[in-house]
């Protein structure tokens, strides 16, 4: 699998025009966010897009209020749908999410039922794919907030699209081996950790910070249709044309994200070279920002634990549900499908419930809900006969949980991180949440071929059970909405965050 789909496991937030459906998620998914925090704006004129999120970023760098730096005069609010050079980056987010699900398909059908991967094997490929989080995570957060973060993403497609474009020319001349599958998903794991750590990074660039949550729900309603589409698509092209040759549809589809990204313009501005410290100083500041902040502290920890548990049963899965249970590519490719429905959901429900509880609680609760519904997975190999239901009600739980934690927690560490640390924030918390996935998935290996894949799935369920009491314990029952910026500044100053922000006067984001 290219990356661990969110059916079972929780990435983050991970673009052409969404169909009527996800552009109704989406807006109500920001809308709810917005009076979540009960921000009421004044009136103000008509300015260019780039020149208020110039204006924003300027505010947040000098710890003013953003409202109160920008042009006056004439509404503020304007949806994204009005934004033609969000729309571009959205379009080729949109292919890119679409063929990466088909691919995620594609990748252990070729390798279970092609090329007769055995447990082990399957999980040294999907460490493969995430390993480079937990090796160069780290290093890569200082050096993308040296450069230009869309620059960063340009070159990453191009190198997918590259490196994913030799398994079918592999296969078609016969040559393919397991081997070759692992080079390729190092080769793209290192491309991926700088895209991802960018397009996290990115999104504040682009919009005014009020338009940060609606950018995210309309990033995640097409992350979710591409669940919905992608799989059953992905499951068709497998029966049609083989796993190997499917792959060319991903290929296509970063090649589309990589000429979207040209196109696309930000208001980001490279850091002063006087402003560079040594790599290692600068790691530290990411860190310290990350786990100085009681919250995201917390986050983290019920991501990370949920992440290792969570890769040890998706890496199995493909050999759970094609060769234990049965299912064919195409039924387990209708089963993400359908699945996906539950983010579809839960972007509509999302900022109703977000109104009803509050931002704040939101978080254990939705991390109440995605740490149990694991535990029905391996009890699917006591009724092996109603499998295909139980596997579709199980992943529309994970999903619609997922896409309200993910929603929630991404959009509040975006808005209260100072944009020159918004990629070593972001490469901080990918290292701990995403570099346990390779160790995961050695495991889910190692256990696998140990004592079999079922018992297996049962040690990941309960781990996973474990992983909501970060949060569930925390500061969150007590409140409704989650801190803005200026908030967080006071307590991040004195939680340990760190002298230079509060020296700098930068407060979060």
């Amino acid at each position: 699998m290219t990356h661990l789909n969110q059916w079972r496991t929780l990435i983050e937030m991970s673009q052409s025009e969404e169909p009527p459906v996800a552009a109704e998620s989406a807006q109500l998914a920001a809308d709810a966010l917005a009076e979540a925090r009960a921000e009421a704006a004044s009136p103000r004129p008509e300015v260019p897009v780039a020149d208020e999120v110039a204006a924003d970023q300027a505010a947040v760098a000098t710890g003013q209020d953003a409202a109160a730096t920008a042009p006056t005069a004439g509404p503020r609010k304007r949806s994204l749908w009005r934004d033609a050079n969000f729309l571009t980056l959205w379009s080729g987010q949109a292919l890119s999410q679409f063929g990466a699900q088909i691919t995620e398909l594609a990748i252990p059908v070729l390798a279970v039922l092609m090329l007769n991967a055995t447990e082990w094997e399957v999980g040294v490929l999907n460490a493969a794919q995430v390993a480079a989080f937990l090796v160069v995570g780290l290093p890569a957060g200082a050096w993308i907030d040296r450069m230009r973060k869309r620059h960063v993403m340009i070159v990453a497609d191009g190198v997918r699209a590259v490196a994913l474009g030799t398994l079918p020319v592999l296969a078609l001349l016969g040559v393919l081996e397991i081997w070759h599958m692992i080079v390729v998903a190092l080769i793209m794991g290192v491309a991926t950790v700088f895209f991802d750590v960018s397009y996290q990074s990115i999104i504040p660039s682009l919009v005014r910070t009020d338009q940060i949550a609606e950018a995210n729900g309309k990033l995640q309603s097409t992350y979710e249709l591409a669940n919905l589409a992608g799989p059953g698509i992905g499951g068709w092209l497998i029966g049609v044309l083989s796993a190997p040759f499917a792959i060319f549809a991903t290929v296509g589809t970063y090649v589309a994200s990589f000429i979207a990204l040209l196109f696309t313009r930000d208001t980001e501005k490279l850091r002063a070279r006087e402003d560079h410290r040594p790599l290692v100083r600068e790691i530290g500041e990411g860190l310290s920002w990350v786990f100085g902040n009681p919250l995201l502290r917390r986050i983290v920890g019920t991501t990370g634990m949920a992440n290792f548990f969570g890769t040890i049963a998706q890496t199995l899965v493909p050999i759970f549900v094609l060769r234990e249970l049965g299912l064919s590519p195409e039924m387990f490719g209708i089963v993400f499908s359908l699945s996906a429905v539950g983010g579809l959901v839960g972007a509509i429900a999302t900022p109703r419930i977000i109104t009803w509880l509050g931002e704040a609680r939101a978080i254990p609760i939705s991390a109440i809900a995605f740490s149990v519904a694991p535990l029905f997975l391996p009890a699917i190999s006591l009724v092996p006969a109603f499998a295909f239901p139980l596997l579709v009600i199980q992943g529309f739980i994970m999903s619609f949980t997922i896409l309200l934690y993910n929603v929630t927690q991404v959009t509040f560490r975006q808005r209260i991180t100072p944009p020159r640390l918004l990629g070593r924030m972001n490469a901080s918390i990918r290292f701990v949440v995403w570099g346990v996935m390779p160790i995961g998935a050695l495991l889910a290996g190692a256990l696998g071929t140990w004592i079999g894949t079922v018992p297996t799935l049962w040690i990941a369920a309960s781990g996973e059970l474990l992983a909501c009491l970060f949060v569930v314990t925390g500061p969150f029952w007590g409140m409704r909405e989650l801190p803005e910026a200026h908030e967080e500044h006071g307590r991040g100053a004195t939680a340990g965050i760190g002298l230079e922000e509060e020296a700098d006067a930068e407060p979060p984001r």
